[in-house]
Formats: structure tokens, C-alpha cells, sequence
């Protein structure tokens, strides 16, 4: 087959036709040239612009020369995008879509098709950034709400966040919530787990456990004694072999030795049984998956966290809030702890970074969709079909439980197992087979009569049973301490969009109070929001993808196997590293699984006592905190005054800590936008003092084909799937973190108690599925499969042009604070701000609120540095989507000087009234002293196109005052 050649890439449309009959032979569809912005004409001239001859000059100008890497990538030549969609569809293909009844918090759903295609599948919704700036994100903070009420009023719980990673993690984060929310003088130190869980949750909390030294008990509540001081004990409701239990004695009993009581929730379960939060439970938690989001081979699912409102601040993730703006209208905001990290650091109560938005959204639209009577007939079907085969079954001889059940069966006897797994696999259906010979067999919305019938074939029915003679002996209520008689979800939100044509509208009218990719580029600095291609996301909606239950028996997966064993090769060989772990589904649990791959290096090498981690000053705030959930000890790195790592003071600390030094985290290039020149001298004084290098690959965008982590001295590296590779952020999440490391550190990847995978010698697994977010996993693959080498470096080298062309225009109005070596900065830069606030007043904030006039969302601000802005443009905006941004910046400047010279107050600036919503223009009154079009259309451009923010300024300090955390009352919009 005929690719382009590698030095032909071609990018934009300004290339003009080809006259080389060779050239002609290529495919016409090739992916580079579409996902890089610039064109030749716009290269030339930004290269102009910046002083530099060529982009291998620019590269040379820009990263250390030694630790420019040798050759290029050996990678596979570039496929096209119908090559790559056909190469996917093969792939697919391998993988074997059998009906599963696994369950163990897995279940097939049907995604109403109004929101697999206008959400899942439309760049309105998942080219979002996290809601930092909410005046131009309320669509999706209102639909956060929703999914926050759903949860609080299913699980009967006061308050919940906007999702967590999946129930693994989100049983461990309430874990670690329940010691936290010990009083201070408590020694308590174990967490009781049912052995009754999922035994991925178990494992999970146990792995995470493991380093913070807290004893993890498993065992069979009814004969837990609290011999032990323990502040918190974890029950499955119903438990993993579907029995529900009347949990309420034992949390009493929980109670009285001082000790908090979690549980694991089914949100469906919910609508028929008693919630947890009426019977004792302190903590809720679960996974939303079967609320319409397919199975994807184990994810990406939005898990929930609720609780009592008493521990709120304490509570891991995001939440949302409400408050009022600068009108007095109700506005939706994040609240309290979001991103606390950055404050707390190595004090943060969790590394809690990426969640699940997208997914959580999908979930809560299902709810709405439904609404709750909806839900109910669903779990009442549920429910039916699950007592019929119960019934059948014990009719058949086979030993059912006695005790209530929803929606699985642990059916026992004396039958042959391997007889009807065999019978099983012939008509493609897996059960879940424990090592005693029981069978598991768990129902969800999708099964059909039909699927009852060949149920009961495989256990020996010989076409004798009846399933409506067997439905009308079923009784479906449950026992009064089990029966829910709690109303739940009787907001109109949940009770009026049940049309399609009414759910639709609701849907479209929130995506437009949101900005997107879709509309304007989103220059946040440390965060790469570029093109997430049309191609790339084709596939994660295929059945053969998205169907699969994440325990289904190996050959039935072989298409992901391919998938993954060609992903971690291009992966390595990206990265210099000899091993990958996809299973971390966070750029944060991404850091975590580095340092624990780190902390079981040190440990299995019987050096224990290695439990120091060093952190550069300027590090993300999730650095430290994940490096105290690994059990490490923080000691921080000073920066010089041009933002790089004070290389003195790292020696120092390194040989101080010699003989307890663990690791160095670093990121590179570094937090501050610049190549460091010192980074080889950093990573060798890190090894010859005993440690280990983690770099945090959250800048690898400007790395890839230029420079490889390996090479230059790291051990391992996380790599966000979502920024650098294209896993859309999906307005805060999913997100990816695989890790990639060193041959030494192989043994030590995170494993999976249900399916082999990881290292021989891992602590346990880092998330809930053995391959993290599996079904996002087709985007990255096929982006690197188009880009090819030649793409992929191009992609590197236009985005640090881009970047050094956006600084060379702002820096005369607005200073970039910190360049490299030759004056160069890497893939993004920051502006400073600081000497226009002491000059004009005028803050970042203003200048932020004042760009959702232009149509921009903001760069990152304020990070690393207060009182900045951090932009990154990425590779894939065109030069004309720069200057625009460029002008709106410089415009704003013009503004700002108004105020300096006195031509206009503060007071009186659009400045700090922005942003200018649609009804503050069409107001008959009209108070400012500037005009309603300085206001609204401040440029020329958006009398074309303009973007109205739905509120104005929101008041944070009124909010977090006064917080409200779910839906509010249809008349505060009056």
C-alpha cells in the first residue's frame, strides 16, 4: 500500500494542487494536513515573526540539544482516514460481542439514541473544558446539577459530587474520606470491607490502602466484632452475588464503635430499595454506568460520591454549586474544594483532578429522560425477569437464594459448571463461574424473552417452562425494611422532557450555553485543547468497542489485545521507555501509579526506608498529593527567577535525603512553558543519591519525535491521553494517564484480581477494569496510526511555533514572564498581569470575564504563577484563529490603557461588567457610560458569530456562603 512519504507531510489547505504524477498516487484523505492548523504560506510567515529561518532552527533555539533525541520514531508510515477507519473496523471485528450476564457492576444499557448522538457523539458536548469559568459553561454545569440531585435523591444522602473516576476508586477516596473525618485525637486505623464486594473494589481499596498504612479487613459483616479500632466499614448494596441485605443493625453497630459507615449502591437498585442514607449510611457510593453509558470493556463511567452535608469540605472531586450573578439571576458555579490541591498541595485530601463529566451528563439526561417513573418500570422489569428465572431455575433442580434479590442470582447445586459454561459459549452468553462451582448470572434493561428462554436452555430446559405463567406467580415487593417509600426525582427537570422532540430541545438549549472547540479555541496553558478529529472518534461507539463487558473470557477481546499491544509499542518507542501501563484512567492516577510502580521498585530492592519525594515549587498540584497517596514525605524544590528548577538547591535536598530519597517528580518542559537546560545534570543527580526520576508528561505535546523521556533520564512518565494524544476533556473528563517506564520498573505496573494483567509484583490495581477507560483508548491509536512520525514530530514543531508566535505578538502589551535560554518558549507561555493590576486596578479576572466577550475562553490562570495567564494554542489552530485571539488580547489592552490614562474609571469599564449577557444589551435601561456595542461586539468578527454568555459575572463568595448543591426551584428563574 502507497503513503505519503514521510518529508511530504502537508498541512492546512493553502498547498495548492500537486503536478507530480507520483504525488497524485497517495490517498487524498491524509490526516495531517487537517489536524495541523498552519499551512506552508502561515509557517512562513510565523517563522518571520518569531526570527527564525526554519522550524529545525526553532527546535535548535528552543530544546537543550542534549536531550534532543537521535533518528526519528520507528513508527508505522501514516495510514489515511478511511485506512485507519478500515484498519479500526478490523480490529473490531476480532473482538466477539456475547451476551454477558457477568454483572459484578457491569450491565448492558440502551443509550437512548437522543443522547448517544447529541452528546456522546457531538463536539458541542465533548470538546468542553472543565467549568473553571462558569459564565460560559452552564449548560453543562446545570446538567452536573442534575446528575448531583439524581444521586443525592436516590441514595437519600444530602449532598454529592459531580462524579468520580469509577466504584473501585470512588470506595477508596471514601476510605480515605472516612479517616479523615475522625476526630483528632482518634487512633483508629482499619477499614472493614465486606467480602461481599466486588473483588475489584476490594482490591482497589486495598491497593490504595497499602502505602497510607491503614489495615484493610476483609470478611463477613454479620460476625465483624470492632475488635480492632476501626473508623469505616465498606458494604456492597446489593452485594456482588445479588443478594440484598438489611444492613441497618449493622450500621447501628457501626455506629457505636465509632465508625462510619459506606456503601456500595446500584443507583437502578435505588428505585425500588430502601436508600442507604435511611438506614445509617454516612457515605454512598457507586457507578452511574447502567444509566445509559455502554460498558466499553470497563469504561470511561461516571462513579458518584454522596454524603452528609456535614462533610462536604472534606468530600473528594468536584461540586457544583449555585449563586446569583451580577443581575441577581441564579448562576450554576464550581463550589467549596474544587481544585484544592493547588492550595492544600501535599495537605490535599485527594489528587482528584480529571472526573468524569461527559459521562455523568449522559447519565444524568438518562434520568431525565426517563424520569422516575421511567426508571422505576425499568427496575421493576428488572426485578420481574430476574424473579422468573429465579423461579425457573429451582423448578429445574437448581439451588436458588431464598434471600431478595434485584437483578442477580448465585445459582448452586449439583450440576456440572463446565457443562453449562460449554452450553453457554455455544450460544454465545458468559455467566460469572466461582471457584466452588456456582454460577452467576446478572440481568439488566436489554434482555428480552427471548434471552430468558436461551437462559434456560443452557441450565436444561427443555421448552417446558413458561414465562408468563412464571411472571404471574412473582411477587415483587420486598420485605418493609428493604422496600423504598421515599419519593425521589420530583424536580420538573426530571419530569418533563420525556418526548424526544422536548428532550432534544432541552439538550440543544444547554449545549448553547456553552463554548466549545466547536465554536472558538481554547488556549489553556498545561491543558492542550486541540482537535479532537471526527475519524478518531468514529469507533468508540462501535458495539464491537463499546458492547463489551470488561471481564468477558480473552478470546473474546482479541481486537482490543491488538489494540492495546500496537498502542503500547507506539507508546514506548514515543517515550523512550520499555513498558506501558494503560490501566490509570487519569492524568492524576496516572502520577499515582508512577510512584507506586516507584515505591514497589524501592520496596521489592528491600530499601522500605526510600519514602522522600522531591517537587519543584511550580509543580501541579496533584503532584504532591499524589505523592503523599503513595506514602511519601514531600520535600520542596525551590525555582529561580526564571521559573526553572534551582538545580543548587536540588542537590542539596537530594544528598541530605540521600538515604531516604524515593523519587524527584518533575514536569517537562516545565510547569513554566520552557525547555529547562539542565535536565539530564537533574535526573543523574536524583539516581546518583538513590532515587528515581517521575516526569510528569503533561507537556509531552511539545516533546513528541523531538525528545523521549527515556533518553534524557527519566524512569517513568504518565502521559494524558487527553491532552497530548486527543482523548477529548469532554467538559472536564474522561481522561487517560498511562504510564510508561523503564524495564526495571515492568514488574511492578498495576495488575487486576479478576483479569491478568500489569506486573508480577504490583501492589494491586489502580482503577476498577484492568485496562482503565478501554473504550477511549481507539481515539489515541488512531490519531498516532494517520500521524505517523512525520505528523507526530510536525504536530511538536507547530506547537511550539505557535506558541513563540503568540508570544512574540503579546509580549509589547502583556510581558511573557519566562523564557528559555535562547528567549524561546516551549508549547505555551505565560503573560503577566501583575503590573496592570497595580497600575490600573484592572485583574486577571477582569481580563478573563472580558475575553467571554470576544468569544475566548481564558487561558489557565493564575497557574503556575498569580496573576498570569498561561496559554497554550496547540498545533492545531489555524494562524488566522491565533491572530484573532491575539487581536481580542490586544484590544483588551487598549481597554485596560483607557483606564490607566484616566479616560474612563474602573468602576465605569466594561472590563469588570463582563461578561455581557444578551439580556444586559436588550435591556430598555442602559447605565454604563460605554456604548451597548463596546459591550457586545468589541469586534468585528462576531456580528457574524457571536457567542451571548447566558450570565453574567457569577458571585463566588455568595455562592460558597450560601451553598446549594442541587436542583433549584423553578421560580428563581423568574
Amino acid at each position: 500500500m502507497l503513503h505519503t512519504k514521510p518529508n511530504t507531510i502537508q498541512t492546512g489547505n493553502g498547498t495548492g494542487p500537486h503536478t507530480d504524477n507520483l504525488s497524485l498516487l497517495a490517498a487524498t484523505d491524509t490526516f495531517a494536513r487537517r489536524h495541523i492548523g498552519p499551512d506552508a504560506a502561515a509557517v512562513a510567515h510565523m517563522l518571520e515573526v518569531v526570527g527564525a529561518a526554519s522550524l529545525d532552527e526553532l527546535m535548535h533555539q528552543t530544546i537543550p540539544d542534549a536531550i534532543r533525541m537521535e533518528g526519528k520514531l520507528q513508527l508505522d508510515a501514516p495510514l489515511s482516514e478511511s485506512e485507519a477507519l478500515r484498519e479500526l473496523r478490523g480490529l473490531a471485528a476480532q473482538n466477539k460481542l456475547f451476551r454477558s450476564y457477568i454483572g459484578m457492576g457491569y450491565y448492558d444499557t440502551l443509550t437512548p439514541t437522543v443522547i448517544l448522538r447529541n452528546i456522546l457523539e457531538n463536539p458541542g458536548w465533548y470538546t468542553q473544558y472543565t467549568p473553571y469559568q462558569a459564565e460560559i459553561a452552564q449548560g453543562r454545569l446545570e446538567a452536573l446539577i442534575n446528575f448531583q440531585t439524581m444521586v443525592s435523591e436516590l441514595t437519600g444522602m444530602e449532598i454529592a459530587n459531580a462524579s468520580l473516576l469509577d466504584e473501585g476508586t470512588a470506595a477508596a477516596e471514601a476510605m480515605t474520606m472516612a479517616q479523615r473525618a475522625m476526630p483528632r485525637k482518634s487512633k483508629a486505623n482499619t477499614f472493614f470491607v465486606s467480602d461481599r464486594c466486588h473483588p475489584q473494589t476490594i482490591a482497589v481499596v486495598a491497593a490504595r490502602a497499602l502505602p497510607l498504612g491503614i489495615d484493610v479487613v476483609v470478611g463477613d459483616y454479620a460476625s465483624y466484632d470492632f475488635s480492632a479500632e476501626t473508623f469505616g466499614v465498606l458494604l456492597q448494596y446489593p452485594d456482588t452475588d445479588g443478594t440484598i441485605y438489611d444492613y441497618e443493625p449493622f450500621a447501628a453497630q457501626a455506629h457505636a464503635h465509632g465508625a462510619l459507615v459506606v456503601v456500595a449502591a446500584d443507583l437502578l437498585a435505588l428505585t425500588l430499595l430502601r436508600p442507604p442514607g435511611e438506614f445509617g449510611a454516612d457515605i454512598v457510593v457507586g457507578n452511574t454506568q447502567r444509566f445509559g453509558v455502554p460498558m466499553g470493556f470497563g469504561g470511561p463511567h461516571a462513579a458518584y460520591l454522596a454524603t452528609a452535608e456535614q462533610h462536604k469540605r472534606i468530600m473528594p472531586g468536584r461540586l457544583i454549586g449555585v449563586s446569583i450573578d451580577a443581575t441577581g439571576a441564579p448562576g450554576y458555579r464550581l463550589a467549596l474544594q474544587t481544585r484544592e490541591q493547588h492550595i492544600r498541595r501535599d495537605r490535599a485530601t485527594s489528587n482528584i483532578c480529571t472526573a468524569q463529566v461527559l459521562l455523568a451528563i449522559m447519565a444524568s439526561m438518562y434520568a431525565v429522560y426517563h424520569g422516575p417513573n421511567g426508571l422505576t418500570r425499568i427496575a421493576r422489569r428488572v426485578q420481574l425477569l430476574t424473579a422468573v428465572l429465579a423461579r425457573g431455575l429451582a423448578q429445574l433442580g437448581y439451588v436458588v437464594p431464598e434471600e431478595p434479590h434485584f437483578d442477580t442470582l448465585r445459582v448452586g447445586g449439583d450440576f456440572d459448571s463446565a457443562e453449562i459454561q460449554s452450553r453457554a459459549l455455544v450460544n454465545q452468553v458468559n455467566l460469572r463461574y466461582f471457584d466452588n462451582g456456582d454460577i452467576g448470572i446478572a440481568l439488566d434493561e436489554t434482555v428480552s424473552l427471548d434471552d430468558l428462554s436461551t437462559l434456560f436452555a443452557i441450565f436444561g430446559d427443555d421448552g417446558s417452562l413458561d414465562i408468563e405463567t412464571l411472571a404471574a406467580a412473582v411477587d415483587l415487593t420486598y420485605p418493609d425494611t428493604l422496600q423504598r417509600t421515599s419519593d425521589f426525582l420530583t424536580h420538573p427537570v426530571f419530569n418533563s422532557y420525556h418526548s424526544e422532540t422536548e428532550m432534544l430541545r432541552y439538550i440543544t438549549k444547554l449545549q448553547n450555553r456553552d463554548l466549545s472547540l466547536a465554536y472558538s479555541m481554547i488556549s489553556l496553558g498545561s491543558c492542550t485543547m486541540k482537535l479532537n478529529a471526527t475519524t478518531e472518534m468514529i469507533p468508540i461507539t462501535w458495539p464491537e468497542f463499546a458492547g463489551l463487558h470488561p471481564f468477558v473470557p480473552a478470546d473474546q477481546y482479541a481486537g482490543y489485545t491488538a489494540l492495546f499491544a500496537q498502542l503500547e509499542h507506539d507508546l514506548a518507542e514515543i517515550t523512550g521507555f520499555d513498558a506501558v501501563s494503560l490501566q490509570p484512567n487519569s492524568g492524576a492516577q496516572g502520577e499515582y501509579a508512577g510512584l507506586m510502580t516507584i515505591r514497589g521498585y524501592h520496596h521489592a530492592h528491600g530499601n522500605d526506608h526510600r519514602h522522600i519525594c522531591l517537587i519543584p515549587e511550580s509543580a501541579h498540584g496533584t503532584n504532591p498529593a499524589s505523592a503523599v497517596m503513595a506514602g511519601m514525605d514531600v520535600v520542596v524544590v525551590k525555582c529561580d527567577q526564571n521559573g526553572n528548577i534551582d538545580v543548587d538547591d536540588l542537590r542539596a535536598k537530594a544528598e541530605q535525603h540521600a538515604h531516604e530519597l524515593a523519587a524527584l517528580m518533575v514536569t517537562y518542559p516545565s510547569t513554566h512553558g520552557v525547555f529547562e537546560m539542565a535536565m539530564r545534570e537533574i535526573c543523574q543527580i536524583i539516581h546518583d543519591n538513590g532515587g528515581l526520576v517521575y516526569l510528569d508528561g503533561a507537556n509531552m505535546n511539545a516533546q513528541v519525535g523531538l525528545a523521549r523521556p527515556g533518553d534524557y533520564g527519566a524512569d517513568v512518565c504518565h502521559l494524558n491521553l487527553h491532552k497530548t494524544f486527543c482523548i477529548p476533556h469532554g467538559g472536564g473528563g474522561p481522561g487517560m494517564g498511562p504510564i510508561c517506564m523503564t524495564a526495571a520498573l515492568a514488574p511492578y505496573r498495576p495488575n487486576h484480581p479478576v483479569i491478568p494483567t500489569g506486573g508480577a509484583e504490583a501492589s494491586g490495581p489502580i482503577a476498577a477494569a484492568p485496562w482503565g477507560s478501554a473504550a477511549i483508548l481507539p481515539i489515541s491509536y488512531a490519531y498516532i496510526r494517520m500521524m505517523g512520525e512525520p505528523g507526530l514530530t510536525r504536530a511538536s514543531q507547530i506547537a511550539v511555533l505557535n506558541a513563540n508566535y503568540m508570544a512574540q505578538r503579546l509580549d509589547p502589551y502583556f510581558p511573557v514572564l519566562y523564557t528559555g535560554a535562547n528567549g524561546r518558549v516551549a508549547h505555551e507561555c505565560i503573560i503577566d498581569l501583575r503590573p496592570i493590576k497595580e497600575t490600573s486596578g484592572v485583574s486577571v479576572d477582569d481580563v478573563a470575564k472580558r475575553l467571554m466577550d470576544y468569544g475566548f475562553h481564558a487561558p489557565t490562570m493564575s497557574f503556575p504563577v498569580p496573576g498570569t495567564l498561561m496559554i497554550e494554542p496547540t498545533e492545531s489552530e489555524s494562524l488566522a484563529e491565533l491572530d484573532r485571539f491575539c487581536d481580542a488580547m490586544i484590544a483588551i489592552w487598549e481597554e485596560i490603557q483607557q483606564v490607566e490614562t484616566g479616560v474612563i474609571a474602573l468602576e465605569d469599564s466594561p472590563l469588570v461588567h463582563a461578561p455581557h449577557t444578551a439580556a444586559m444589551i436588550s435591556s430598555a435601561e442602559w447605565d454604563k457610560p460605554y456604548s451597548r456595542e463596546t459591550a457586545a461586539f468589541p469586534a468585528s468578527w462576531l456580528r457574524q458569530n457571536k457567542f451571548w454568555p447566558p450570565v453574567a459575572r457569577i458571585d463566588n463568595v455568595y455562592g460558597d456562603r450560601n451553598l446549594v448543591c442541587a436542583c433549584i426551584p423553578v421560580e428563581a428563574y423568574a
